[in-house]
């Protein structure tokens, strides 16, 4: 949403809920208010208008309306007077009240769409019951700025006093607003099993952006594999050092035939002496060249006669196999940006650049967790209990992506354990907790998040399996990835998040996405988005799997991969695949 503003209203009186701070209050893992910066995260300027907000990122711009609790008109006025002193201003702005939940960017996006398709002077949301919110619209900027000069006064006007004529209604889920002590009950009791799904890439983007980073290390290169840079890498040499012979051959001054002098240069070993005039020195590839050299001529380009004179062949190709200093990079030439990831490649050119210590976000250390009085890991298996058959591999597939087991450890169904293990977090960035995350009497992830009062960044995902995942991060840092319980629809859903996750805490530029045919994907695709393995197709792209047992991993046997295929597939529809590891 490049050429949207964003207005959200996070002040009021709150009367009906005893002057409470409403926007604070924390609903489902977050605070209203967070729940609609995140809904207008993509805006270009965003303006809360309340009391001032010091723990507000110094990107969101506040003001204040006049006077405190003047009413929502006052508030827009407010913040409308803000934008105006801003360069090239937005064609519309989102208007907001921090009072709802479950209001998504989603919904957001779908108001926009809307308003500029319709070309309506304001579009505004409406609950399911179909009454309108007139605090969740877009409106065209001057549309807005004409409302607001029509009135003679701003303060505790409603704002029909504001809507015009040109109007849409656009009927959206999660518009519904907390006024009461009741409302906010009746959001956290349901939060979790209520919530609208969201949507893989959403997902994603609510990750990438709202995980609060790790913090900046400097570290040695080798240490700094599986984390991000979050400096540019910077060459501390040039490269070559000095110029090098390109190829095993003589270097040589002057035109030739050459005289051959009997000493060699060697890769690593003692400079040759300065050539003069008419001069050539063996050389080998590598070699630091001798003052004095114009060119390197290669051995199959040249003849030595009897009388140690060097001679060009004729007809063979001039070239200079000389590398110059510099001339792949110089001193403070930048290798790779913030963001990138520290893989091989990026270790193996730091070393060419002579650069020994990095500045870095990560690597992710995780604490795997497993759940259910029914799982065993080791020993005989009594009645009722099955054999932990994913616990043992996900170390192994965290490690595919840079990430770094701590420990693994095992919680009883018990109504606090994860308490103990929320308050023992502190030696990881990572919490993977295997179950516990649905609405059974056994599922214990959802109200524990609730009592630590983490900040629920997804609730749940629509994408079948993984339904149930909740992301959150803990207010002393570590985030908590809660996977379904079945092996295939936990592995499933961490091989579609990791990335998202691993780039919000290190600040990584996100992973490309690879995309393709999937041949039967009408076969495949349902009412929901899917994910199932899916093996290499002769003829190009993918042949996915119609059905899959979630209870154990035999359905990833033999397959190259996943594949996620959107709601109503058709066949050959390019697909999302994801490889797997091995």
């Amino acid at each position: 949403m490049s050429t949207v503003d964003a207005i959200v209203l996070a002040g009021g009186r709150a009367s009906r809920m005893g002057g409470v701070d409403k926007p604070a209050i924390v609903v489902g893992g977050r605070s209203m208010l967070d729940a609609a910066l995140s809904a207008v995260s993509d805006c270009t300027r965003i303006v809360v208008v309340g009391p001032h907000r010091p723990e507000l990122s110094p990107e969101i711009l506040q003001a204040q309306e006049v006077p405190a609790g003047g009413g929502p008109v006052a508030a827009i006025a407010a913040a409308m007077t803000m934008l105006a002193s801003c360069e090239f201003p937005a064609g519309h702005i989102v208007v907001l009240a921090a009072d709802m939940p479950f209001l998504t960017s989603a919904a957001v996006h779908e108001l926009l769409a809307h308003a500029r398709e319709s070309g309506s002077d304001a579009v505004f949301a409406a609950d399911g019951s179909g009454r309108p919110q007139y605090l969740v619209g877009v409106w065209r900027r001057a549309a807005l700025e004409t409302a607001l000069d029509r009135l003679d006064s701003f303060v505790n006007r409603p704002m029909k006093a504001l809507v015009p004529i040109d109007t849409a209604m656009v009927t959206l889920d999660g518009v519904q607003d907390c006024d009461t002590p009741d409302d906010v009950r009746e959001a956290r009791t349901g939060a979790g099993r209520t919530a609208t799904p969201m949507a893989l890439d959403e997902a994603r983007d609510e990750l990438r952006r709202n995980i609060s980073r790790l913090p900046v290390r400097r570290v040695g290169v080798r240490a700094a594999r599986g984390a991000a840079l979050a400096e540019p890498l910077c060459a501390v040499e040039a490269l070559p050092r000095f110029d090098v012979s390109a190829m095993d051959g003589y270097a040589v001054s002057g035109d030739g035939p050459w005289q051959l002098r009997r000493d060699i240069g060697f890769a690593g070993g003692q400079r040759p002496v300065g050539l003069l005039p008419g001069e050539a020195v063996r050389i080998a590839t590598g070699a630091h060249v001798p003052d004095g050299t114009d060119t390197v001529v290669r051995d199959e380009f040249v003849r030595v006669d009897p009388d140690d004179l060097l001679h060009r062949l004729p007809d063979s190709p001039i070239r200079d196999d000389v590398r110059r200093r510099g001339e792949d990079w110089q001193p403070g030439a930048e290798l790779a940006p913030a963001g990138t990831p520290v893989g091989t490649a990026l270790s193996s050119v730091a070393a060419s650049a002579e650069v020994t210590m990095l500045a870095v976000r990560g690597p992710v250390r995780a604490r795997i967790v497993m759940t259910g009085d029914e799982i065993r890991s080791e020993g005989p298996l009594h009645s009722g209990q099955t054999r932990d058959s994913l616990g043992p591999i996900l170390p192994d597939l965290l490690a595919w992506y840079g990430i770094a087991t701590v420990d693994r450890v095992h919680l009883r169904d018990t109504a606090n354990a994860f308490d103990e293990v929320f308050d023992a977090a502190a030696d990881c960035d990572l919490l993977v907790i295997v179950g516990a995350t649905g609405g059974g009497a056994a599922d214990q992830l959802r109200a524990a998040l609730d009592r630590a009062q983490a900040r629920v960044l997804l609730r749940r995902l629509r994408l079948r399996p993984g339904g149930s995942t909740v992301a959150a991060q803990l207010a002393s840092g570590p985030m908590v990835l809660g996977l379904p319980g079945n092996p295939y629809a936990a592995v499933a859903t961490l091989l579609a998040l990791v990335h998202a996750v691993i780039e919000g805490l290190t600040g990584a530029a996100p992973a490309r996405t690879i995309t393709g045919p999937l041949a039967n994907a009408a076969q495949i695709s349902g009412p929901a988005p899917r994910i199932v393995p899916a093996r290499t197709n002769p003829g190009g792209g993918w042949i996915g799997d119609p059905g899959i047992r979630t209870a154990h991993l035999a359905g990833l046997l033999d397959r190259d991969g996943l594949v996620i295929v959107p709601a109503d597939a058709a066949d050959d529809d390019r697909v999302e695949f994801i490889p797997l590891p091995r």
